[in-house]
């Protein structure tokens, strides 16, 4: 039971925060109930169980095992496996050896590409793009339906204020907003218009719930948060997502005011089933039902699963409980039958809607049309991943205008992820391969040709520490150690770019560094990698930083030496080729920061739109008893929505259509923004708004638009945004969705500190 439950009734959380009414069951959706309600009706009670196991495999259960299972049908889908013939063999045993055959789905890891990996979610949020966004959703789905899949575990739309968090990375960042478009887009592209259609794939939204505010940013760490903060900040994204149609929704693993999600019927029924009316199933994460022992609200295994099923989990991933102890559960009436038949019927009905009755074979073909080589080259799609990683790209430094850099001349290109094909993927590649991955030496040899010199060095490891080392290599060589001492990669590189007119330094995190259980206390880049940009700073030639991470950086010190640093996450398979064409001016950089960049790991958590205080911190005029630390600048290194472009924009003052807004009435804001630079280029124009006055204190800003607009030299547009009574509603003290009279701030700029202001009245 939600906690909060006990002091506010049920019905004040039954206002959405996107309210739109409730469809009645379509003609299709009666044809899959009946047929659905039929089915259940033959099956056995170990068969409707076997329906709620999702098997990996693997070590723990390999093929032959698996094979068996689905004899007896006791499996109801399998995940981690991504090529077309080992699928095609699983489910002929399904159609040839089990009494019902009843089809398998077949799931995967799909969160940026499957076999083309694009950037990483959080390079695809500084994107700022939802066409971008879509042409990744539709490639992946692509590409993952055309090796047999049918669900991906994504989008993760876990909004974070946390970058000691690994799993930033895999997410959109800091704002609920943000986070609620592109997790809206990644589920209507990659699902289409119909998830059993040959190229898409059904999604399954995670992590459910709050899992990006876990206690210090450690994983699997605990959430402790009001219901306000909750439902204005964090569960949008989610309820968004249901209501793009996402047919799956993946479970956390963190507890939520002392009830683990997993075990959370207020979360997984009451809010999912009851208020949001979700009809799709819900997944455990990985071994969740089992720790429920260890979070201390279950007793044995048997008592995990009883109330986990209780809760609202369907699927039990990894299943190693659901099948050894529902059966003696309903046995024993601690379990009911409905509540077997409720689980079962939600998975049959998202297999009913991947279109697997009709044709169980719908994403495999025919016999014989198996790709001959599943990692051929023609089943990558390059240019599309090439323009979405340039897009991805934030110049976050131009000092003296650096950049573009001219192809000519000698260029060092310095730096341990200079030439690294697994690195530049980033994590949860799903089955892309790493030889096929474009790295930033490989981009700039192509670019230059022969028209320049380049040397390069590695200079350093990403880490000289081992235990960090063996870390990153524990399931995987991922890192390669060169056996050099450091003083020796230092030395080599100090030398290449003493030769050199500029130099590119590639540098921040391995890809494991932000990852699933890639939590850190020190969000600087490496020690060793610091070490050796002092070296080479040192000999005074111009330094242009290209950053490679997944999650803000503490790089304040870097900020300081280097002379233009690009933000480049980690940008996939073309991503030596898109870094390239920003450094020498191809394309033209028009990334904005998803998150908020700070000073000092100190600071955190920082984010753009936090609360006030009573007793703010003027800049101009300091004062010692205010909110503030003395001993570091207080903002950001980089505000939220930031970045630089090779050319100017100007906005003009804001102007609005009206200066009063009424209750069934809109309210447009409008600003002129001019290309007032030398080359063409893109821009995004962010709409915040601001409640001075509330029943509650509310953000200093909170961004409720965007709108990327290209430009030429010397061209205006007129950028408009529609506020609606939406956008200025909030949740009060008593969890009601309201919206109070009074002034309203509208602010227009691009990024979230420079801004336009005008202010209208809400009457």
């Amino acid at each position: 039971m939600f906690p909060y439950a006990l002091i506010l009734p049920l019905t004040l959380f039954s206002t959405t925060l996107f309210a739109e009414p409730i469809p009645h069951p379509s003609q299709s959706e009666q044809q899959r109930d009946q047929f659905v309600t039929s089915l259940l009706k033959k099956m056995t009670l170990d068969e409707k169980i076997g329906q709620l196991r999702l098997i990996s495999v693997g070590p723990d259960t390999p093929k032959s095992v698996i094979k068996q299972m689905i004899e007896k049908g006791q499996v109801g889908a399998i995940f981690n496996t991504v090529t077309r013939s080992d699928i095609r063999v699983m489910q002929d045993q399904v159609m040839q050896l089990s009494r019902l055959k009843i089809p398998l789905f077949f799931a995967y890891d799909v969160v940026h590409g499957q076999r083309t990996i694009f950037p990483i979610p959080l390079g695809l949020a500084a994107t700022w793009d939802t066409q971008a966004v879509t042409s990744v959703g539709r490639v992946s789905a692509l590409e993952a339906a055309q090796d047999g899949l049918n669900m991906t575990w994504a989008p993760m739309v876990d909004v974070s204020h946390e970058p000691r968090w690994g799993r930033n990375s895999e997410g959109f960042g800091e704002d609920t907003y943000l986070t609620s478009i592109m997790g809206k887009t990644m589920v209507e592209a990659m699902q289409g218009k119909d998830p059993a259609d040959r190229n898409s794939v059904m999604t399954s939204v995670k992590h459910f719930a709050l899992y990006g505010a876990v206690e210090g940013g450690r994983e699997y760490n605990s959430v402790d948060m009001s219901p306000q903060q909750m439902f204005q900040h964090y569960l949008p994204p989610y309820q968004t997502a249901l209501q793009a149609g996402s047919g799956g929704v993946m479970v956390s693993l963190n507890s939520i005011n002392g009830v683990p999600a997993t075990a959370n019927h207020w979360l997984l029924t009451d809010l999912l089933r009851h208020q949001w009316h979700f009809k799709g199933i819900t997944v455990s994460d990985h071994g969740a039902i089992k720790e429920l022992i260890n979070h201390g609200v279950a007793s044995d295994p048997a008592d995990a699963v009883r109330i986990a099923i209780k809760a609202g989990i369907d699927m039990s991933m990894s299943d190693q409980y659901y099948s050894q102890y529902l059966p003696g559960l309903v046995k024993k009436g601690a379990v009911t039958s409905a509540e077997i038949d409720n689980a079962a019927r939600h998975v049959l009905n998202v297999k009913y809607d991947m279109g697997l009755f009709r044709d169980a074979y719908s994403h495999l073909g025919p016999v014989g049309s198996d790709p001959k080589d599943t990692n051929a080259e023609d089943r990558l799609h390059r240019q599309e991943a090439r323009q979405v990683a340039a897009q991805s790209i934030v110049l976050l430094k131009n000092w003296h205008h650096i950049l573009p850099l001219q192809k000519q001349g000698t260029i060092a290109v310095i730096g341990p992820l200079a030439d690294s094909q697994r690195d530049i993927m980033g994590s949860w590649s799903a089955a892309g391969v790493a030889q096929q991955s474009i790295t930033l030496l490989q981009g700039m040899r192509e670019a230059v040709g022969s028209s320049a010199t380049l040397l390069y060095a590695k200079g350093s490891n990403i880490t000289d520490n081992s235990k960090v080392q063996a870390f990153l290599n524990l399931y995987e060589p991922a890192v390669v150690v060169d056996q050099r001492s450091p003083q020796q990669l230092r030395d080599e590189a100090v030398a290449v770019a003493k030769k050199a007119d500029v130099v590119v330094m590639a540098v921040g995190e391995s890809q494991g560094m932000a990852h699933e259980a890639s939590s850190r206390t020190d969000i600087r880049i490496p020690k060793a990698q610091r070490e050796l940009i002092d070296a080479v700073k040192a000999t005074g030639k111009p330094l242009v930083l290209v950053l490679m991470n997944g999650r803000a950086l503490d790089i304040t010190q870097q900020d300081g030496q280097a002379d233009g640093i690009l933000e480049t996450w980690f940008s996939g398979t073309e991503g030596g080729h898109a870094i390239s064409d920003i450094l020498f001016g191809d394309q033209n950089p028009s990334g904005k920061l998803p998150v908020t960049f700070p000073r000092s790991v100190g600071q955190l958590p920082l984010y753009y739109n936090h609360l006030p205080t009573g007793r703010p911190y003027d800049f101009t005029h300091p004062n010692k008893y205010t909110s503030h630390y003395f001993d570091i600048n207080n903002s950001p290194l980089y505000p939220f929505g930031y970045g630089l472009s090779y050319t100017d924009f100007t906005l003009s003052p804001v102007t609005l259509s009206s200066p009063t807004m009424t209750d069934h009435h809109t309210l447009a804001a409008s600003v002129m923004v001019t290309n007032s630079g030398k080359r063409a280029g893109a821009t995004v124009v962010q709409l915040y708004l601001h409640d001075p006055v509330a029943s509650l204190s509310r953000p200093v800003k909170e961004l409720k638009g965007f709108q990327k607009v290209w430009l030429q030299p010397g061209q205006s547009k007129t950028v408009t945004f529609t506020i609606d009574k939406n956008a200025l509603s909030f949740w009060n003290q008593e969890m009601k969705w309201v919206v109070e009279p009074g002034q309203f701030e509208v602010m227009i700029g691009t990024d979230s500190v420079h801004t336009q202001i005008k202010s209208f009245t809400y009457q």
